[in-house]
C-alpha cells in the first residue's frame, strides 16, 4: 500500500485536502509508493499564518538558544542519517552512497547553523561624532520561503530552512513532489530537535502553491533551486512582489583538461563528475575541453566512462541510479540522438540501457561524444543526464573563451600541475565557483554557494556569510547621550565630589 504524504501546518501533520493527488514513484521500476494531496489556498495560508506567529516569539529567543537548537538538530541528524539515505535512495533511485553524501552535504550546513550567533553580530564606530556613538544590529525578516528540486531533497532543504531559522525567522518549505519523503522526515527531526511547533511549515504541491507563496503578503523571502525557465519566472514574480529573491538555476559546467595534467587523475576525476548521479546535479562536468595534446586522452575517458554500470540503489556494485522518471529519461534520449544527428561522434551510448529485473525502470548508460561544437543541442543545452561532451581546443586562452562564451555560469575547473596555468584560469574565468585539479568544487558551508550569470538570479547565495545577510536586515542606530542628562544624587553620580 502507498505511504500517504503528510503535511505540516502550524505543528500538525495532516494528509491535505486539496482535490489533486499526485504519485510518487519509484524511478528504478516506476512503480507507486506514496502519494500526496496538493495543499489548498486556505491550507497555505494557514502554514504561513502559523510560521508568521511562532516567529513573532521565535525572534525574541535568544541566538545561543537558537543556535542549541541546531546543534541538537545536527546531532539527530548525524543519528538517523543512514535511515535519512535510505529514504532518499527509494524515492530518488539514487544509489546509497550518494544518498549518503546528499545527507551528509546537508549536515554540514546545519553545523554552520550553529555557529550563527558570530555571523549576527552588528558593527559599533565610538564617536562617530563628538559624544555620539553609531552601531548595527542584524534583525530577521519574518516568514521566509523555501522551494527545492528533486536532485538533492535533502542537501538542498537543508541549505535553506536551518540558517533561515537560526537567524531568527520563520520558513516555509514546499519540496518537489517528486520526492518528498525525505524532507518530511528532515522536518519531523527538526520538531524534535527542539524547534517551536508551526516554525517550519511543509506544504506540497505543483505551481498553484507555488504562486500562492509568491504573491503572499506575509512571505519576505523566496529561496529556489531549479531550471532555468522557472528560475526566472520565480525570480520576476517574486520581485515584482516585493520579495527578496535568490534563485539558483541551470548549469553547463566544463572541465578544463591541459596537457601536462595527471592524465590518470584527470580520466578518474572525470567519471565521477560526468555520470555520477546519473548527471542529474547543477554541479556535474557535463563539457570537457581537452586542450592541445591532450585530447589524444579523449578514447581512454570514454573506455573508463563506459565500464560505469547503473542500477538500483542497494547494488553496491551500481555507479548510479536512474533518472528520476520517464520525462527525464524521454528528454535525455532526445539529445542524445540529437547529438548523433548533428554530427558528434557518439563514442559510448548509453541509449538503450537495461538493469536486470527493473527493466521498466528510467536507465540511461553513461554516453560520451566527441568533435561536439559549440552549434549542437548536447552542448547548449543542460542535459541533466549521463552524458559528457568531449570539445578539443588549441590553447587554454581558447578555452577560457570557450567557457566565458557560454551562458551558465556554476562550476567549472582546471587540472594541470602548472601553478601559472592555473592562476590564469582561475583569475580570468568567469564563473562563480572554480576548481583546481578538483573537478566539482561545491563549497564548504562556511563559504557561499556563488553560481554566476544563467546560473543564478538575485545578489545574496546560499549559506555562508551571504545566506545570513539574506535572509536578516540591519538596523543602524546613531546614538547620543549628553553627559548633562546624569542624574544627580547620592550614589547616581560619576565622581564623589
Amino acid at each position: 500500500m502507498a505511504t500517504q504524504v503528510k503535511h505540516l501546518i502550524g505543528g500538525e501533520y495532516c494528509d491535505g485536502s486539496g482535490s489533486q493527488q499526485i504519485e510518487i514513484t519509484n524511478p528504478a521500476d516506476n512503480e507507486v509508493i506514496a502519494v500526496l494531496n496538493c495543499a489548498t489556498e486556505q491550507e497555505v495560508d494557514q502554514a504561513v499564518a502559523a510560521a508568521k506567529a511562532a516567529q513573532q516569539q521565535w525572534k525574541e529567543v535568544a541566538v545561543s538558544e537558537r543556535a542549541r537548537v541546531m546543534l541538537r538538530y545536527q546531532h539527530l541528524l548525524k543519528e538517523h542519517h543512514d535511515e535519512l539515505a535510505t529514504i532518499l535512495s527509494k524515492e530518488t533511485g539514487k544509489t546509497f552512497e550518494d544518498a549518503k553524501g546528499d545527507v551528509w552535504r546537508g549536515i554540514e550546513v546545519v553545523e554552520q547553523a550553529a555557529n550563527v550567533g558570530s555571523s549576527m553580530m552588528g558593527e559599533t564606530v565610538e564617536n562617530v561624532a563628538r559624544g555620539i556613538d553609531g552601531y548595527s544590529y542584524i534583525q530577521p525578516l519574518g516568514v521566509c520561503v523555501g522551494i527545492t528540486p528533486f536532485n538533492f531533497p535533502a542537501m538542498i532543504p537543508l541549505w535553506m530552512y536551518p540558517l533561515a531559522i537560526a537567524c531568527g525567522n520563520g520558513f516555509v518549505l514546499k519540496p518537489s513532489e517528486q520526492d518528498p519523503m525525505t524532507p518530511m522526515r528532515l522536518a519531523e527531526l527538526f520538531e524534535q530537535a527542539g524547534a517551536p511547533k508551526g516554525l517550519l511549515a511543509v506544504v506540497h504541491g505543483d505551481k498553484r502553491v507555488v504562486d500562492q507563496l509568491l504573491h503572499h503578503p506575509d512571505t519576505q523571502t523566496i529561496s529556489f533551486v531549479g531550471s532555468v525557465p522557472v528560475g526566472q519566472y520565480i525570480y520576476k514574480t517574486g520581485t515584482d512582489n516585493m520579495k527578496r529573491v535568490q534563485a539558483f538555476a541551470g548549469a553547463k559546467n566544463h572541465m578544463v583538461v591541459m596537457p601536462d595534467a595527471d592524465k590518470q587523475t584527470v580520466i578518474n576525476q572525470l567519471v565521477g563528475a560526468s555520470v555520477g548521479a546519473a548527471g542529474q546535479r547543477c554541479m556535474a562536468i557535463s563539457v570537457a575541453v581537452f586542450v592541445g595534446e591532450a585530447k589524444a586522452w579523449i578514447p581512454e575517458v570514454a573506455a573508463a566512462i563506459a565500464k560505469v554500470r547503473p542500477g538500483v540503489w542497494d547494488d553496491p556494485e551500481a555507479g548510479y541510479g536512474p533518472l528520476i522518471n520517464p520525462a527525464a529519461k524521454a528528454r535525455v534520449l532526445d539529445l542524445i540522438q540529437s547529438g548523433k544527428d548533428q554530427g558528434a561522434t557518439c563514442l559510448v551510448d548509453g541509449s538503450d540501457c537495461t538493469v536486470a529485473g527493473y527493466e521498466s525502470g528510467n536507465w540511461v548508460g553513461p554516453t560520451v561524444f566527441a568533435d561536439v561544437t559549440t552549434a549542437m543541442r548536447i552542448y547548449n543545452e543542460e542535459i541533466f543526464g549521463p552524458v559528457l561532451c568531449c570539445v578539443d581546443s588549441d590553447s587554454l586562452v581558447d578555452a577560457i573563451e570557450l567557457v566565458n562564451a557560454n551562458p551558465y555560469g556554476n562550476g567549472t575547473s582546471i587540472f594541470t600541475n602548472s601553478g601559472a596555468a592555473a592562476r590564469k584560469y582561475q583569475h580570468e574565468v568567469e564563473v562563480g565557483q572554480v576548481g583546481i585539479n578538483i573537478s566539482i568544487p561545491v563549497p564548504l558551508p562556511f563559504f557561499s554557494f556563488t553560481g554566476w550569470k544563467n546560473s543564478f538570479y538575485g545578489d545574496l547565495h546560499a549559506y555562508g556569510k551571504q545566506a545570513v545577510r539574506f535572509f536578516t536586515e540591519t538596523k543602524t542606530v546613531t546614538a547620543r547621550w549628553p553627559e548633562s542628562g546624569i542624574v544627580a544624587g547620592q550614589n547616581l553620580t560619576i565622581s564623589l565630589k
